[in-house]
């Protein structure tokens, strides 16, 4: 019996990799690359409630919540801000704010909700107030990219759509930590994005996320996921969106940017919460995201490897393919989603990955926290 051959399999298995990412580059993210609004034979300006929940954010209140309130919106829109029991100064700010703007809503909570954790509860009374079908969400410390904000985002809508997935977005700061944060960010808006567009919407973000208010009511809210801390965004997309009602809105005046954590502690604190609500996803979901990841995951230790054993000659064009495909998708990508700076270190960031699923892993199966 002849011996093993571990480096030929090695490399077929690298091939096997490096072709389930290309799959992905191709089938699904080169969608945002090549992305373009479909041009509308008729346009309606959709009233909207713009709604912001907020605990103890008093700063943010200040610092954001006027970017939403000057608004450049042809027909009629309101802002409606939850305050849930905040103990900061939150109340007479937004009191001060009411006086300029008559746009602003101020809906005040003093009891907290019993067994409804995380902010379903202040969201579901945001949206009971809201006088709009179009509810627009954001979130307290986010600021859209522009005056065209809303305009921009109730554009995804027609007769068939309930749902319009925007794209939340960090500030640009000096050091690395702001790129790692920003790379993640688009890492993930690239994937739901892209998904939504083939068909398969699974997720939206809460910093920039619409639905008309029927679909809220007609799906009992958050009933189904109230037990859940975390999900009032993603998840509750995940249970209601289809490809027939959602639609997605890629453009640098639909962007709201929020500003990122400093502290390495801070990041890894907000992105376990997020990750917990994964496990909780659609199955065929589950199955295309973990296929992503885990190849993701292994292939650069796998190409290491490979190129230790086995013909190096053979090895790098199969790793040379999926590179220029790579720097071609995100390079139009991340300049349709206002993240060019980052293009030039996607080769150490998309390395980084690698280290960042090894450290928020065990947020898939932690059980997670019950506050905000």
């Amino acid at each position: 019996m002849p011996p093993i051959n571990w480096g030929e399999i090695l490399f077929y298995l690298f091939i096997a990799v490096t072709a389930v990412q290309i799959f992905y580059y191709t089938f699904f993210f080169g969608r945002i690359a090549f992305y373009k609004a479909k041009p509308k034979t008729k346009t309606q300006q959709h009233p909207v409630s713009v709604i912001v929940c907020a605990r103890d954010e008093d700063e943010n209140l200040a610092r954001n919540l006027p970017g939403l309130l000057v608004q450049s919106y042809p027909s009629t829109y309101e802002v409606v801000a939850v305050n849930d029991n905040s103990l900061d100064d939150s109340k007479y700010i937004l009191q001060e704010l009411k006086k300029t703007f008559k746009s602003l809503h101020i809906v005040e909570l003093t009891q907290e909700a019993v067994h409804i954790s995380g902010k379903k509860y202040p969201l579901s009374i945001g949206i009971r107030e809201a006088k709009h079908e179009v509810l627009l969400l954001t979130d307290a410390d986010c600021v859209p990219a522009s005056e065209h904000w809303i305009e921009k985002m109730q554009s995804g809508y027609d007769q068939n759509t309930d749902i319009v997935l925007g794209y939340g977005a960090y500030h640009k700061r000096k050091g690395l930590l702001n790129k790692l944060i920003r790379f993640e960010t688009f890492h993930t808006a690239l994937q739901y994005l892209s998904y939504a567009l083939a068909g398969l919407p699974y997720m939206g973000v809460g910093r920039n996320l619409s639905y008309r208010k029927s679909l809220f009511f007609q799906h009992k809210g958050f009933a189904s996921i109230n037990h859940i801390p975390s999900g009032d965004d993603d998840l509750f997309i995940n249970k209601t969106a289809t490809k027939h009602n959602t639609a997605v809105v890629i453009d640098p005046d639909a962007v709201t940017r929020s500003i990122p954590k400093t502290t390495w502690s801070g990041w890894l604190k907000q992105k376990s919460r997020h990750y917990s609500t994964a496990k909780f996803y659609k199955p065929k979901h589950k199955f295309l995201l973990g296929l992503y990841f885990a190849t993701q995951f292994i292939f650069y230790p796998l190409f290491i490897v490979t190129i230790l054993l086995y013909d190096w000659r053979l090895v790098l064009p199969v790793f040379g393919l999926r590179l220029i495909l790579q720097a071609f998708v995100l390079n139009k990508s991340m300049k349709k989603m206002g993240e060019g700076d980052l293009w030039p270190w996607f080769v150490f960031l998309d390395m980084w990955m690698f280290f960042y699923y090894i450290i928020f892993a065990p947020a898939l199966w932690k059980k997670p926290r019950k506050g905000w």
